[in-house]
């Protein structure tokens, strides 16, 4: 198989801000030609499908980048040296005000083309009313949905949150949601 990694030939920190930074290199190509590859630099972070009596709890928010608000399941980026388990249970209780058994079931990049994010995926379950101060520029509405009409909302597109939808459908596939099925 021909070898497809690109050699990076000159590097430069364009932006370096509070929790990313964007670098651009020229690189060689392996036919030989040369390109500009811009890449977003980004800690890890996760996200939580946290579930309880039936129902997933979500939280809304206004995400400036796109100029409107969203319905997401918990999440948020990872501290220098945090633990990932300990980041999801400290953003689980900072979103949603709730602790919870937590079992990890995969992670993924969020998008590869252009950043080196990695996502966490968990599942929170036995959930107790334990919160966290939320961060100070961090401003949320909890709300829930039944697990049937978040998973029927995932496949009908009335999500635009990629961990949401990969989060609720994941889920579901490996069983989380099974027992609220037979009921």
């Amino acid at each position: 198989m021909k070898n497809l990694s690109e050699q990076r030939l000159r590097h430069e920190v364009v932006y370096e801000g509070k929790f990313l930074r964007l670098e651009k290199d020229e690189v060689l190509l392996p036919n030989g030609n040369q390109s500009i590859r811009e890449v977003v630099r980004h800690p890890s972070a996760v996200a939580i499908i946290a579930k309880q009596e039936g129902q997933l709890v979500l939280v809304r928010q206004y995400r400036y980048a796109l100029g409107q608000e969203t319905l997401e399941i918990p999440a948020g980026k990872m501290e220098a040296g945090e633990d990932r388990d300990r980041c999801a249970e400290r953003e689980l209780r900072e979103e949603t005000g709730y602790r919870g058994r937590l079992t990890y079931i995969g992670s993924y990049y969020s998008t590869p083309g252009f950043t080196d994010e990695l996502m966490y995926l968990y599942l929170a379950t036995d959930l107790e009313w334990d919160p966290l101060a939320p961060d100070e520029d961090e401003f949320l509405h909890v709300e829930r949905l039944p697990l049937h009409t978040a998973v029927a909302d995932a496949l009908n597109g009335k999500f635009v949150d990629a961990k949401t939808i990969l989060g609720i459908l994941l889920a579901q596939s490996k069983g989380f949601f099974a027992e609220e099925a037979e009921k």
